[in-house]
């Protein structure tokens, strides 16, 4: 008999980027390798005054094959015990929770404190965060009670093994990169992706992918840009911002009129459906991640199943992901360092960095994953 197991995270129709492309991978993986899977998702993640971005649901299609149980109530105490209940009913030999924002935790926790009264359920979660970017307060209570429900934890990099070493001492963990996003389509001629997206064929693109937030340091990298403008070597430079604002865009906007950057950008700001991923990824030249702080990024391996050179700060767990003139160069989070990096990133060349790009990705696959989550 096949062993059960059930997935707690979001998934369609939310559209929470990463996270939820993640999930249905993951669960596809669990179900190819003759496990019997599926996801328990979200009836209300947030409050609609909570969410920063234009809509929480996803405008594609389902994802074919996957059972997905919108259930959990993010804000309903009730709701997390009945959700237990009929977890400690169905006897899922494991549960994989995503753990990725404080806000979640008593959810979270109280939900598969409820499920392994069964005593028979392990509850093994894979924390994107320990600690949060944006720090607000309960943040450590709401973290605490939340790991204290858990058996076993998976980290994607040193960075959050570290700050859950910090809150639990003594259970299993095990630190696996973040597989591949292999789920957006195969790579294609960057010619044909640029024609798709209406991009200048002969243009040099620097791409920034994903949602907008402060964290992340678009300032930054929009001083870059007007470094970059005033030398020769960078002024046909093009950015290419392709997500969605999670904050207020005003003061970007005004950054960008203040810089006279206008003509090097191409905003595409609006939230990047999962069959025009693809499209943005082929279309660059190399792949920018500048964050003031990281502790990984999904961007890192969507980068690497299309063979995209990357560009990434020095903060974090991204140097270990992207060695340095290998796979990608490492600069500081500062306008300067990141200008130069541009710089110097064609003055090398993408044929420079493909060969090291598919031995790297060699070491990112689902099926480890799903043999450290069995196993641990």
């Amino acid at each position: 008999m096949s062993k059960k197991v059930v997935i707690i995270g979001p998934a369609y129709p939310l559209r929470g980027g990463g996270i939820t492309t993640f999930n249905e991978r993951l669960c596809r993986q669990f179900l190819q390798e003759g496990y019997d899977c599926c996801i328990f998702s979200f009836s209300l993640q947030y409050p609609s005054f909570l969410f920063p971005g234009k809509s929480q649901y996803s405008p594609d299609p389902p994802p074919a094959g996957i059972e997905i149980y919108t259930l959990i109530n993010s804000i309903h105490p009730l709701n997390w015990i009945q959700t237990g209940i009929v977890l400690r009913m169905m006897q899922p030999d494991i549960i994989v929770v995503r753990y990725w924002l404080p806000l979640m935790g008593p959810a979270l926790g109280t939900i598969v404190r409820k499920a392994k009264k069964n005593r028979h359920t392990r509850v093994i979660a894979i924390t994107d965060n320990i600690i949060p970017h944006e720090k607000r307060p309960g943040d450590k209570l709401f973290t605490s009670y939340f790991l204290n429900s858990c058996d076993a934890f998976i980290t994607m990099s040193e960075k959050v093994m570290t700050d859950l070493r910090s809150f639990e001492k003594t259970k299993p963990a095990r630190l696996v990169p973040h597989p591949l996003y292999d789920n957006f389509g195969d790579p294609m001629p960057k010619e044909i992706a640029r024609e798709k997206l209406g991009i200048d064929r002969n243009a040099r693109i620097v791409l920034l992918f994903g949602f907008i937030r402060k964290y992340k340091g678009l300032d930054i990298l929009l001083e870059a840009m007007g470094r970059l403008k005033s030398v020769p070597s960078g002024a046909d430079i093009k950015l290419l911002i392709a997500g969605e604002f999670y904050e207020d865009s005003k003061p970007y906007l005004e950054q960008i009129q203040k810089l006279g950057i206008g003509d090097n950008l191409i905003l595409r700001t609006d939230f990047i459906p999962d069959s025009e991923v693809k499209y943005y990824l082929c279309a660059a030249d190399v792949v920018v991640q500048r964050y003031r702080s990281a502790r990984q990024s999904g961007v890192t391996p969507l980068a690497y199943h299309f063979l995209k050179p990357m560009i990434v700060t020095n903060v974090g767990g991204l140097p270990a992901l992207v060695p340095n003139e290998k796979a990608g160069l490492v600069c500081e989070p500062e306008p300067a360092s990141i200008a130069n990096a541009i710089v110097r990133y064609f003055e090398l060349g993408e044929n420079y960095f493909i060969p090291h790009l598919r031995t790297e990705r060699e070491k990112y696959s689902w099926h480890a994953l799903v043999e450290a989550l069995s196993s641990i």
